[in-house]
């Protein structure tokens, strides 16, 4: 091959690089180019993007599967067994000189605790708001606490919240908790030595616990509400002292209620 033809073929080889480049280099700049139009379109749309299809296809969203509701009632059946563990050292902690609130996260959870026993009429849900065992012991100056609390203050809970689910009557499952409204104010410290308790307290008498059934607002009152480390408990629920064997209720009423003050235990 000549000197002629060699130089012929290398220039030649060089144009056809140089177009490469340039078809390359195009393409890029109309990509460029249709990205940009892209995003304005979709700015000009307000953030919404547009189908070219004339035809949607709606798909229907199935109702929650037993493995779904099995998957919450766990998550539900988790959280309670968490809140039992969380009160559950609190009471074996020692006690403090704090005003409970009544608009703290783990008040929210006891009294939702206490609502599932009510609407089920059962104590075992709404023992977690009681007033804890531990605690108790450790509170009262008392032969046989423990005793006390099982065999006095848990039954008589137990025939309060039976008590509580009848006057719910058969649309138990429908009625809604709103919440459980207290005063601060009526708060009062238990010192040592009044009460038979050797530790102090504050006690809470007739918060009311406000619900919606039948599309009425009604609520009861929670008889007597005594604090462990800046948290109230449910120690009476229908009433402190009895005259029968039977559950008690709180002067249930039509609307909130009002909370009267008191100076008991």
């Amino acid at each position: 091959m000549t000197h002629t033809e060699r130089d012929l073929r290398r220039r030649r080889t060089e144009r056809r690089r140089r177009r490469t480049r340039a078809r390359a280099a195009g393409g890029a700049v109309a990509a460029v180019a249709l990205g940009v139009l892209a995003l304005t379109l979709f700015a000009r749309s307000g953030g919404r993007v547009a189908h070219t299809s004339t035809a949607t296809r709606r798909v229907p969203v199935a109702a929650p599967s037993n493995g779904v509701a099995a998957t919450r009632r766990s998550h539900a059946h988790s959280a309670s067994a968490r809140l039992a563990r969380a009160v559950a050292r609190e009471a074996r902690r020692p006690q403090t000189h704090d005003l409970p609130s009544t608009h703290g996260a783990l008040f929210g959870a006891l009294m939702r605790s206490l609502w599932r026993g009510v609407v089920s009429g059962r104590a075992r849900p709404a023992l977690v708001a009681f007033f804890p065992k531990a605690a108790y012991v450790r509170l009262k100056a008392i032969y046989g606490a423990a005793s006390d609390w099982q065999s006095r203050l848990v039954r008589d809970y137990a025939l309060d919240l039976a008590a509580a689910h009848r006057l719910l009557g058969t649309d138990a499952a429908h009625a809604r908790l709103v919440g459980v409204r207290a005063r601060s104010a009526y708060g009062h410290w238990i010192p040592p030595g009044v009460c038979s308790n050797d530790i102090g307290y504050y006690e809470m008498p007739d918060a009311r616990v406000i619900y919606r059934e039948r599309g009425a607002t009604r609520s009861f009152g929670i008889a007597s509400m005594i604090s462990w480390r800046g948290e109230w408990y449910v120690v009476h629920l229908g009433a402190i002292l009895r005259t029968g064997e039977g559950g008690v209720l709180d002067t249930p009423a039509i609307g909130p209620g009002a909370q009267v003050p008191s100076s008991t235990c």
